[in-house]
């Protein structure tokens, strides 16, 4: 077992409009550790915090970051959409990962670790690779299937007319815009029509009790997998956030396996 260096925190420049974007790495061993968290969350939560641990107390490299908009990242949320996010996750992987990774997708970040395998799939060379892929309440296509289809025709109205809608947050925080932007940029990165292919082992956790991304919207994503080994673990009394010590307890355990 190699021994973990600390973790750096460092900036890189992302697109046309050199967004900075806040990097957390630390060296170590390999499968490393690639950590997408989710929409309105940065990279100092309860899971993301639970596998710095981890990797430090196995030797592994671990690398988290926020997208632009979140957290210690540069950026106007309002700005961020999909095609965003997924652009600077796969600047961060390419820039701090190397060899073999583990990449952990919580809620939106399930669906950016999709859309970054099949980014890679589709490169010409990398210096990282994809060896498992654990995803936790993976919200995969949320913007039409979990936010748009869900709107009232109210809503859509006002995102139509005005460009953005205040949405009231069920944990506590002030209201965020969803926008027009967000949804339709959205749509150009939508999975769930087709087939997904990844390339490597795929392990899902789900809670049944999750009230935004519903258990049956995982057993969906499951469906559309063509050929990858993928296991669904339900929680029975899991919400979305499983960060419970038994739930993070069970994400490591789905890491451990690799």
């Amino acid at each position: 077992m190699s021994e973990a260096l600390p973790e750096v925190l460092q900036f890189i420049d992302v697109g046309a409009d050199a967004r900075a974007i806040a990097v957390r790495a630390a060296a170590g061993g390999a499968p490393g550790l690639f950590w997408l968290g989710g929409f309105k969350s940065d990279m100092k939560g309860t899971k993301a915090e639970a596998l710095a641990l981890f990797a430090a107390e196995r030797g592994r490299a671990f690398v988290r970051f926020d997208y632009s908009g979140h957290g210690e990242s540069r950026g106007d949320f309002a700005d961020g959409t999909i095609g965003r996010w997924l652009e600077e996750s796969i600047a961060v992987f390419s820039a701090f990962c190397r060899g073999p990774q583990v990449v952990i997708g919580s809620s939106m970040g399930g669906w950016l670790a999709l859309l970054l395998a099949r980014a890679l799939r589709g490169a010409k060379k990398s210096p990282a690779t994809i060896a498992g892929m654990v995803l936790i309440a993976p919200a995969v296509d949320f913007t039409e299937e979990l936010m748009w289809k869900k709107f009232s025709p109210a809503v859509r109205q006002e995102i139509e007319s005005k460009g953005a809608w205040s949405r009231p947050s069920a944990y506590g925080d002030a209201p965020y815009q969803i926008t027009r932007g967000l949804i339709e940029d959205g749509r150009r990165h939508l999975l769930l029509g087709g087939l997904i292919e990844t390339g490597c082992p795929v392990r899902i956790l789900q809670g049944v009790e999750d009230p935004d991304v519903p258990w049956g919207h995982a057993v969906e994503l499951v469906a559309r997998f063509a050929h990858d080994d993928v296991v669904l673990t339900l929680v029975k009394d899991g919400d979305h956030r499983l960060s419970r010590p038994e739930d993070i307890e069970r994400l490591i355990a789905a890491i451990a396996e690799f």
